[in-house]
């Protein structure tokens, strides 16, 4: 009795050995016949939100001018100010920084002071969504340097800022490109295509239209999004 037993047991284990080896082949064999794709979805965007800069100097070479200066940095900051309320920004769109002080000295070989200057200077910013209107303002500001006052006017840096709003169409659609691509791949090979077994988002790439590296000199931009996906390749 004792050896029957025994033998039932051994039995019970070498089939349950036999089970688990075929099943360990079974998934090993799909895990081989898989294919390895890539889908692409490409949006064509328009920036959403503008940084713009501009800054102003006054100078001069004697330091008891300083007061002059000052008034004089005030009226160009107030005139900058209401030319960009007359082309459309709004107050809480510009933001006024502080004027400042800067002397510099001019030195010879022998570290004897040659010449000094005096400088006043401060920044204008602007953000605001209406990326359209910028241009126009640019072009208002030159009007100052016409005019004789030193004005950078320095690019405006485009933003899309609503990326999250197109994540989900965008992921769905290279998802779907890259099923495309195993279909087409299997349907060559004679065979048919599965579940996913893994899948890798890339990252969302925003650039300047008919830029390869910038993304903020332009309002038309594309997001770009490539998703690598294995697809299990069945018979």
């Amino acid at each position: 009795m004792k050896n029957i037993l025994i033998s039932i047991i051994v039995a019970a284990a070498i089939a349950a050995s036999g089970y688990f080896v075929g099943q360990t082949m079974y998934n090993a064999k799909v895990a081989i016949n898989s294919a390895e794709v890539k889908g692409l979805a490409e949006r064509k965007v328009k920036a959403d939100l503008v940084n713009w800069r501009l800054n102003f100097k006054v100078a001069s070479h004697y330091k008891e001018d300083l007061p002059k200066l000052y008034s004089d940095a005030e009226k160009i900051q107030t005139e900058i100010i209401a030319l960009l309320l007359q082309n459309g920004l709004k107050k809480e769109e510009i933001n006024i920084g502080v004027i400042s002080y800067r002397p510099i000295e001019f030195r010879n070989r022998d570290q004897k002071l040659v010449d000094q200057q005096h400088q006043l200077s401060n920044d204008i910013e602007v953000q605001t969504k209406k990326v359209d209107l910028i241009s126009s303002v640019r072009s208002s500001i030159n009007k100052l340097i016409a005019k004789g006052i030193d004005i950078n006017n320095f690019e405006p840096e485009y933003r899309f800022t609503s990326l999250n709003e197109i994540k989900p169409d965008m992921l769905k659609e290279a998802t779907r490109n890259a099923r495309a691509a195993a279909n087409e791949f299997a349907q060559n090979a004679g065979v048919k295509v599965g579940g996913i077994r893994s899948a890798r988002q890339g990252n969302f790439v925003i650039r300047d239209v008919g830029e390869n590296y910038s993304d903020t000199k332009k309002i038309d931009k594309y997001v770009r999004v490539v998703t690598t996906i294995t697809f299990y390749l069945t018979d």
